[in-house]
């Protein structure tokens, strides 16, 4: 039984170990294109993926947290506002104003990433 405990316990710091360099990671920026029926963002690792979107006019975006810690969908100039969002927790915004719209995790200011919206 002592060995199976300490077994255990070695797999899990190795484990912790293996998590922590996750945040010293560089993530690929992806840019999805679609026709306007959902589209979806995940935040992991202290990124939103994809970092840019393109949607027509009148989508919603859902954005779902992956990550250990709480985030925010902030709009830079307006937009989306999801306030704190704990671990698997889900927030949606439909958009409905042709542009580019810019935004952040007001938790983690280095996450970023932005929403394109055509007619």
């Amino acid at each position: 039984m002592k060995t199976k405990i300490l077994g255990l316990g070695l797999v899990l710091a190795g484990l912790m170990l293996v998590g922590a360099g996750c945040y010293s990671s560089t993530s690929t920026s992806t840019t999805t294109k679609t026709s306007g029926t959902g589209n979806a963002v995940t935040m992991s690792n202290l990124t939103f993926s994809p970092s840019s979107l393109t949607v027509k006019k009148g989508t919603a975006v859902t954005w779902t947290n992956n990550d250990s810690v709480a985030h925010t969908v902030t709009g830079d100039n307006g937009g989306p506002a999801s306030g704190q969002l704990g671990n698997g927790k889900t927030y949606s915004f439909t958009f409905d104003t042709v542009g580019t719209v810019a935004y952040h995790c007001s938790n983690h200011p280095s996450m970023t990433a932005s929403v394109t919206v055509t007619p």
